[in-house]
């Protein structure tokens, strides 16, 4: 028995491990032909389960044949994935919701961003409604249907480069307040879920104490982070294990996630919570580069979980009725984004452009219908439908895209379009990224800002970023050798990276890592010696100032001035004896 015990399980264990196998190869395969054939991954994970599903490579692979072992089934493994996968990506949304970016967004996020999705929601809601679904049903499609695809939009914006044009600001305020109203549609699925049955008096008061439990778990939530959650990351910080700080993170998210199942709510909402409360904090882009990776494949498992469901088939045996909902959609939602901007004073090519980029549904679509399902609220055949029309508008945004900027240009006719306006709030252009906040740095630091120059600043040290922080500087923690961290500082953007870190050799990584990157940034370096400094210099920094020589030359040109030289004089003996510093100094190229 005990045997036969274990080799079931072995069998099971087996199976899983095969499925992970194929689940990874398939997540590089999708990157690789994402960045080749210029798709979103979030697409290309949905074509990959819709392919390798039961519905598509299941259906012609015979018992034991080989393509059978490229066959993914919905696995207890590939679950758990999913749902991490989900969690992932609201803690990411929390991350970015600060609320300074929000209040500074504050007219396009809650009023362009929350009318959207009001408007949308019941719009489309009334549709499903006069289709012949339940009230409930109706009002959780419309909201989940009125959310567009973050994942593709964002990427095709930062393709182009209009995340700071009118277009990109417009859409990523609409985009902010769907992220926004994604826990409240989760928490509404789960309630009506529950309440199936009920009656209107039961269902409403079943509303209030589900709303009053949550609020409680919530504040609660929110409360002993700020009191906990800050002290122990700074705690870990300062043993400046990289390995450390991430289990930490990964602590803080999942259990954040598990305290607010416990309390009758979502893994996703507890994720979300976690993201919030460390959106403000000197860690965010360190956690950003940390955990990128992580979210990236286990949001990969969830939409692979998701392309699974999809029969394909189901489109060429219904094409019209499938196709015909798909455009419909798009028109629906089109129209809707398009009136609202106008609505809202927004130029007529940014408020075309950007309603036919926001037309697509989203992949929190996915999300809700998954939930949905779940809980015995919407039915299978329903949610099979609804997930085959939001991939095939997903799937169709790029070209939706390229029709939205045709008809901008057309729109803006033969006079010059409108100049851009200054960049999305939040997103620097222009500035110094100083790399080291000690004393040089700050020095550095002052001097820019008496002359309004914009800068920011990381540090490895917690202790002194938490001290600067609280004295206003703009510092975060973070390890400045990650070419992911300088990129969000915007390195990309920056008009210079200052080096002014005491240890050498990650003075000389940070250097070599950004000028891999970035061949044009400029990178000025403060340097120990002349040693040093040519090491700088190989790694591929601009300009170097040795700190001992140009003590030495102050000092030089004080004692010159001293002892009767003339002011011009000395300088000019110090600036050749520095030129000639340099030219010692200058590696060989």
């Amino acid at each position: 028995m005990v045997l036969c015990g274990n080799a079931g399980d072995a069998g099971v264990m087996a199976d899983e491990l095969r499925e992970a196998v194929v689940l990874l190869a398939a997540a590089g395969l999708v990157g690789w032909l994402a960045h080749r054939l210029r798709i979103g991954v979030v697409l290309g994970f949905l074509l990959v389960g819709a392919l390798l599903g039961p519905y598509a490579l299941g259906r012609v692979a015979g018992e034991g044949s080989w393509l059978s072992l490229l066959v993914i089934e919905k696995s207890e493994g590939l679950h758990v994935a999913a749902e991490l996968g989900v969690a992932f990506l609201l803690f990411m949304i929390g991350l970015e919701l600060s609320l300074a970016r929000l209040w500074r967004m504050r007219a396009l996020v809650f009023g362009l961003g929350g009318a959207q999705v009001v408007v949308t929601g019941g719009a489309i809601g009334l549709a499903v409604w006069a289709f012949g679904h339940a009230p409930a049903v109706a009002l959780v499609l419309g909201l989940a249907l009125a959310l567009s695809s973050t994942a593709i939009v964002m990427q095709l914006l930062t393709e182009r480069g209009q995340l700071g044009a009118p277009v990109g600001r417009s859409s990523f305020a609409v985009l902010l307040a769907q992220d926004l109203a994604v826990v409240p549609v989760l928490f509404l699925v789960g309630i009506l879920g529950a309440s199936a049955d009920a009656g209107p008096v039961e269902l409403a008061l079943d509303v209030l104490r589900a709303v009053g439990k949550a609020l409680l778990a919530v504040a609660a939530i929110l409360v002993l982070g700020r009191l906990v959650l800050r002290p122990v990351l700074r705690a870990v910080a300062e043993t400046r294990s990289r390995e450390a700080f991430l289990a930490a993170i990964l602590l803080a998210v999942i259990g954040t996630a598990l305290a607010t199942e416990a309390a009758g709510m979502s893994l996703a909402l507890g994720a979300f919570l976690a993201g919030v409360l460390l959106a403000e904090t000197e860690y965010r882009p360190q956690i950003e580069v940390d955990l990128e990776p992580f979210k990236g494949l286990l949001m990969g498992a969830f939409f692979v979980s998701v392309g699974l469901g999809l029969d394909v088939g189901k489109v060429l045996a219904d094409p019209l009725r499938i196709l015909g909902s798909a455009v419909g959609l798009v028109l629906l939602k089109a129209a809707i984004l398009y009136a609202l901007a106008r609505l809202a004073r927004e130029e007529r090519p940014v408020a075309a452009e950007a309603a036919l980029l926001l037309g697509q549904g989203g992949e929190f679509a996915f999300i809700v219908l998954a939930l949905g399902t779940g809980v015995g609220l919407i039915p299978l055949e329903t949610a099979g439908f609804v997930g085959l029309v939001v991939g095939l508008t997903m799937a169709a945004t790029p070209g939706l895209a390229a029709l939205g900027r045709r008809a901008a240009r057309r729109l803006e006719g033969p006079a010059p379009a409108a100049e851009h306006g200054p960049e999305e709030a939040g997103e620097l252009s222009g500035h110094v990224i100083i790399a080291g906040y000690g004393r040089v740095g700050r020095a550095v630091g002052e001097m820019l800002d008496t002359q309004r120059v914009p800068h920011i600043a990381v540090e490895s040290r917690i202790g002194r970023v938490a001290r600067l922080r609280r004295d206003g500087a703009a510092v975060f923690y973070g390890d400045a050798s990650q070419a992911e961290m300088l990129a969000r500082l915007g390195a990309a953007r920056a008009a210079a990276l200052v080096l002014t870190m005491d240890d050498p050799e990650r003075a000389r990584s940070v250097a070599e890592a950004a000028r891999r990157s970035w061949p044009r940034l400029p990178i000025h370096a403060r340097a120990r010696d002349e040693a040093h400094a040519r090491a700088l210099l190989e790694a591929g920094a601009t300009h170097v100032v040795p700190e001992a020589a140009e003590a030495s030359l102050q000092l030089g040109e004080g004692v010159l001035v001293e002892i009767g030289v003339p002011d011009d004089a000395a300088r000019a003996l110090v600036a050749e004896r520095r030129e000639a510093l340099r030219a010692g100094i200058a590696p060989l190229r």
